[in-house]
């Protein structure tokens, strides 16, 4: 059973060389909302989460709310199993997969081909699996001959197009994102769009971190909202986005 238990998480990210950022760092804390701490050997760390408790369970579309610097890519952090917890606990049942970067590893100087083979194996995929799925990848990206070129020579809407026809191949049973992705022109974008949603409905969990009332609305079940790491707020969407956004 897909499953997502954090017990009293807590993230502490240390700071290093802090003599000559102190300033700077306490002003952060005032704007994002960050709290910095002493750590035993005299460096500054920021608590990015603090004593969070949250079980999500299978069908469950979970919208990430919160001002920016409140934790909410900490949290996708954790659930993706980049960061580990300073204290509490994190049980994470499930093939965990993330559209937060889709351009991570990509290679300029790559041609596009090969850098099919690096990032899908980043994201997971296997050598068989991304030669069995090559031809679909070149043609959802539209790329044509390009695909043999580097991609130093791309669009930035070529690029775009290329990590996003691997990052989607991915079927992950808890999914998480960074923002909804819109990739490339209008006729693209309708595309993108179908494939995006096949993803999220395929998942079986998806965390969907997001400034948008309107995408939390048409595509969580359920809202947490975080402040200076914590959860404030838990709940359907229709009863927590008029507490965050207003009536």
């Amino acid at each position: 059973m897909v499953h997502v238990n954090l017990t009293n998480l807590t993230v502490d990210v240390p700071v290093y060389n802090t003599k000559s950022r102190f300033l700077t760092a306490a002003l952060m804390d005032v704007a994002t909302g960050g709290r910095l701490n002493a750590a035993k050997d005299g460096h500054v760390q920021v608590r990015a989460l603090d004593d969070i408790s949250l079980e999500v369970s299978d069908g469950e579309r979970v919208g990430i709310l919160g001002h920016n610097g409140a934790g909410k890519s900490t949290l996708l952090r954790v659930l993706g199993q980049v960061y580990a917890p300073s204290a509490g606990k994190a049980s994470i049942r499930g093939k965990v997969g993330s559209l937060i970067d889709i351009s991570l590893g990509i290679n300029p100087e790559a041609t596009g081909l090969e850098n099919i083979f690096i990032r899908g194996q980043l994201l997971g995929l296997s050598k068989a699996t991304i030669k069995r799925k090559l031809d679909d990848i070149i043609a959802f990206s539209e790329l044509g001959n390009f695909i043999n070129l580097p991609v130093r020579t791309y669009s930035t809407g070529m690029h775009m197009r290329l990590a996003f026809a691997v990052a989607t191949e991915i079927r992950p049973e808890i999914l998480l994102m960074d923002e909804w992705l819109s990739v490339g022109d209008e006729e693209f974008k309708h595309k993108a769009e179908a494939r995006l949603r096949g993803l999220v409905d395929g998942a079986n969990i998806m965390f969907l971190a997001s400034h948008s009332r309107d995408m939390i609305e048409k595509t969580c079940t359920r809202v947490i909202v975080l402040e200076h790491g914590r959860i404030v707020h838990d709940g359907l969407p229709s009863e927590i986005l008029p507490i965050y956004f207003g009536s």
